[in-house]
């Protein structure tokens, strides 16, 4: 046999559905076997794969082995001359792998070879071509040298930047997303270290393939693209963490004393480094508008005081603690209630903002009328402060969104405009499965890659994609991967990748649209179940809702603690929740269940386990229905746990 197609999947079910797609129509003549290590994913991916793609060999794991232990089981079976360790989120172009073995046929001393990347937005990915990390070139690279001097020699040296990436070259690492290994080159040096659970077992294995007497290539023949970072998100703590402690690991392993110990140092010193930048940047992007927003509103009041001060009273002013109090008070509320109607959401509408501030209006003034007489200052100055908020902050937003140095953008009701590039049956499939996607969406028409018919929605020939993009002013194209070769779509996205237009591909007979708009981003996926609770609308709802149940447990606390299990834990929690250190209603985690890969919630005070406390529960059914509440999640559900596990409402919190 030729070739081995190894891939590792972990919960990227859509995802691997279109890799196996160009995978099968890139081996139609070549003599390849394919085979799938399932990581103990929980969102149907095995059955998917068993359903659609019975000529693939799958081994389902009962846990998440991680990436290094998960390739070797593939790879000690494997039959080919040559394997390909390949990543779930990749498509590959139809003659990817006949270029590629062919090259290394005629390369004896090829022990690896990588090809070109690019993400799904068509640009270049850097890690195509890299250098073996040393301590200065891992220097120049964590310290944002290598940004700077991208073509650098010297600086730039860690992604090669100074080597022309269409051309071919010889390198010293490998992407472990895309690895084509001489079976031979494996037997000799090794398979993938088991030390490395999930980065740096690529860095490691193409430095022994070095050493083992072979060379590693980059082959720019053939392209590919990554989706690169649907699995982790590369700006997250947890990134810099795995990936830092992964290269002390290749450090301690390859380097000896002195160097070794330069290279930890210089880990440590990024990883805390990076890990306060990401920090950071996360409190800016959160705060910066909230902040904004404050300012504005209180120096809007201080105008406002002083104007209206002098037409009403003359000489006569209001209290100092109408500035230092009250209008802090008004502020407070207006920027929870405009969080709360959706207003800091990216893409924002401006009715958000309308709405958000007028909810807020409404309220303060019932509390306003509640006070005493002493602590009322003015109904007038609270409603010229209502339109001074309405009028700034939407015109700074408007400011921004025009301005072109600034990465803002408002929703201002213009519906992205799609084209789906494929045959008119594949057009109906593909319209019909975006429409019924809460997606504001104006899907203008349809290119077709064979001959033009009598089609009305027919918007011209795949030849004429370019100008049809450019005339139309199109936001997105979708491809159908049934009617478009994987090659095709590569060069269609080559040829625009000058504009701003997005790309998906819709695979054939599959509830998903795919895509991703930069390297920084991980792929977007559209598909029909996708209601995840890390959705901004969603993430918003938990926390209203938190707030509202805690308030109303708090109010009826004397009726709450005659049934409570744990009555001073009761008002812990009430505080804990208001105040956003925890949640009502969460995951269930353990020892034995891993919770790593759903979204982030705060620490639950129960579980949906608090709905079958009568039942016994396997671990995987209690993953299951973990996984459930993060794709599709439900207020009602959260609502019906809190009613069953109402005597535990002061627990600590949910474990075994």
């Amino acid at each position: 046999m030729k070739l081995s197609i190894v891939i590792v999947n972990y919960n990227v079910k859509y995802f691997i559905e279109q890799c196996l797609h160009s995978v099968i129509n890139a081996i139609r003549h070549i003599e390849a076997e394919i085979i799938v290590v399932d990581n103990n994913s929980l969102d149907g991916s095995c059955a998917m794969i068993s359903e659609k793609f019975p000529e693939v060999s799958l081994i389902e794991n009962k846990k998440n082995t991680g990436f290094s232990v998960a390739n070797n089981q593939a790879i000690k079976i494997a039959q080919g001359e040559y394997v390909l360790l390949l990543n779930p989120d990749t498509v590959v172009e139809e003659d990817s792998f006949t270029k590629l073995l062919a090259f290394a046929d005629s390369h004896p001393d090829a022990g690896g070879v990588g090809v070109k990347m690019i993400d799904g937005k068509g640009h270049f990915l850097p890690e195509s071509k890299r250098a073996l990390p040393t301590p200065i070139i891992a220097f120049y690279k964590m310290f944002g040298l290598s940004s700077i001097f991208p073509h650098s020699k010297r600086f730039a040296k860690y992604h090669l930047g100074h080597l022309d990436k269409d051309k071919i070259n010889e390198v010293e690492i490998l992407s472990g997303a895309f690895m084509l290994l001489r079976k031979e080159a494996i037997d000799k040096v090794g398979m993938l270290d088991e030390s490395f659970f999930m980065y740096g077992e690529d860095i490691d294995l193409s430095y022994r393939i070095i050493k083992g007497g072979y060379k590693n290539y980059y082959f720019p023949g053939t392209t590919i693209i990554h989706y690169k970072g649907e699995s982790t998100k590369k700006g997250s703590l947890n990134y810099v963490l795995m990936f830092y402690n992964a290269m002390i690991i290749f450090a301690n392993k390859h380097f000896s004393g002195k160097r070794a110990s330069l290279f930890t140092l210089l880990i440590n010193i990024s990883i805390y480094f990076r890990a306060a930048l990401s920090i950071l940047d996360r409190f800016i992007k959160r705060i910066i508008f909230p902040l904004i927003d404050a300012l504005i509103i209180f120096f809007g009041f201080v105008v406002i005081k002083a104007l209206w001060e002098h037409y009403k009273f003359g000489d006569s002013t209001y209290p100092d603690e109408f500035l230092m109090y009250a209008v802090p008070s008004y502020i407070v509320i207006w920027l929870l209630s405009l969080y709360f109607s959706g207003a800091y959401e990216k893409g924002v509408k401006l009715k958000s903002i309308i709405k958000g501030l007028s909810i807020g209006t409404i309220i303060i003034l019932v509390i306003y009328s509640l006070l005493n007489e002493n602590l009322r200052f003015s109904r007038a100055l609270i409603l010229f402060g209502f339109v001074w908020s309405l009028f700034s902050l939407i015109i700074y937003r408007l400011i921004f969104h025009f301005l072109p140095f600034i990465k803002f953008k408002l929703n201002l009701g213009q519906r992205k405009k799609i084209v789906i590039v494929g045959s008119p049956k594949e057009y109906s499939r593909i319209s019909t499965l975006l429409n019924q996607l809460s997606f504001d969406t104006n899907i203008v028409g349809f290119v077709s890659p064979n001959e033009i018919g009598d089609y009305s929605n027919c918007l011209g020939h795949i030849s004429q994609l370019y100008d049809i993009v450019v005339i139309n002013n199109i936001d997105e194209l979708v491809f159908s991967s049934k009617d478009i070769s994987s090659g095709q779509i590569i060069r269609n996205m080559h040829q625009l990748s000058g504009s701003s237009v997005e790309y998906k591909i819709a695979p054939p007979e599959s509830f998903s649209v795919i895509g991703s708009n930069s390297i920084e981003t991980a792929g977007d996926l559209y598909v029909l179940d996708n209601n995840t609770i890390s959705k901004a609308v969603n993430v918003r709802k938990k926390r209203l809702f938190d707030i509202i149940v805690s308030v109303l447990i708090l109010i009826a606390s004397p009726v709450f603690v005659f049934f409570e299990n744990d009555k001073a834990g009761l008002f812990k929690n009430i505080f804990k929740v208001l105040f956003g250190f925890k949640t009502w209603v969460g995951y269930f985690s353990s020892k034995e269940i891993e919770i790593k890969h759903l979204p982030k919630l705060k620490t639950p005070v129960l579980s949906l386990l608090d709905n079958h406390y009568n039942k016994t529960l396997t671990n995987k059914q209690i993953e299951k229905l973990n996984l459930i509440y993060s794709k599709d999640y439900n207020l009602i559900n959260d609502l019906s746990v809190i009613f069953s596990g109402i005597k535990n409402l002061g627990r600590e919190q949910v474990s075994d």
